[in-house]
């Protein structure tokens, strides 16, 4: 009955992929008509374009790999490993063009993977399974959201504010603390979207976690404990994200700074002109 109940919402034929190829259609269109990008240019519409392609092309390549990699614990560990692989990559370039981008790793492995390895250790996640993906891949792409997002809003506060970090300098701070104090507050808005998330969940939004449990046969009352854990989950795997992204933003870890230029020899220091008493 369920798998019925999951056809009849969204059957999957031509009538689906032509709803899909027209809404992708629509927000390139938007996007193109009113110059939605930061430069005003049309680099967006190409964003988009490609990420709903890539997004059917990598969904469908990942509904035959799931299948596989449940039942074999090396190629779930290395499913899994992939995800984390390409979250680094994506957050990293959104918040940088410069080699520190991997230093964007720390603040999605080290919230997540303890989450993740005390669920497996509690019994609530079992290894092969099939429910660690989809919970791993949910706090991954939060801790994902939350990183890109605090280190380009860090970053840019920085070089808007860079008076008030040289400020901070002259009174005495240390550098690290300098640009903590300006960059803490505006970071710190990459947990709204978690937080209001969280926050209307039930009376807004019916987030995916309660809605595939529905569609799986689940009570409602299994599905909105899972979807609560979930939402709970994410809220610590964020909030730490963020902190990690601020310290190392902070700490020129990750910097947006050109390469550093070769040392250049030092100018020679021009001696004054020897004193010559005049004859008086």
């Amino acid at each position: 009955m369920s798998r019925l109940a999951a056809d009849t919402l969204l059957p999957v034929d031509t009538t689906l992929a032509v709803a899909l190829a027209v809404l992708l259609i629509a927000a390139t269109a938007v996007v193109a008509v009113f110059r939605l990008s930061p430069d005003g240019s049309h680099r967006r519409t190409r964003e988009i374009l490609t990420a709903g392609v890539r997004a059917a092309a990598q969904l469908a390549a990942v509904s035959l790999v799931v299948g596989v990699a449940v039942r074999h614990t090396a190629a779930l560990l290395g499913f899994l490993f992939l995800m984390f692989a390409v979250a680094t990559r994506t957050a990293g370039r959104r918040i940088t063009p410069n080699h520190t981008w991997w230093w964007a790793a720390l603040p999605i492995a080290a919230p997540v993977a303890p989450v993740v390895v005390g669920l497996v250790l509690a019994g609530l996640l079992t290894v092969p399974g099939i429910a660690i993906v989809p919970v791993t891949g949910i706090l991954i792409g939060g801790a994902l959201t939350a990183t890109v997002l605090a280190g380009r809003r860090a970053l840019d506060e920085l070089t808007q504010r860079h008076g008030e970090v040289e400020a901070g300098l002259a009174l005495g701070l240390p550098e690290r603390d300098a640009r903590l104090e300006v960059s803490r507050g505006a970071a710190s808005d990459a947990l709204l979207p978690a937080l209001d998330q969280t926050r209307t969940v039930g009376l807004v939004t019916l987030p995916g976690a309660f809605v595939g449990m529905l569609l799986a046969g689940a009570s409602p009352l299994l599905a909105g404990a899972v979807q609560v854990f979930v939402l709970i989950a994410l809220l610590a795997v964020e909030a730490l994200a963020v902190a990690l992204t601020v310290e190392l933003v902070a700490r020129r870890r990750l910097h947006r700074d050109a390469a550093r230029e070769p040392a250049r020899r030092p100018t020679p220091r021009l001696r004054p002109p020897p004193f010559r008493r005049t004859p008086t």
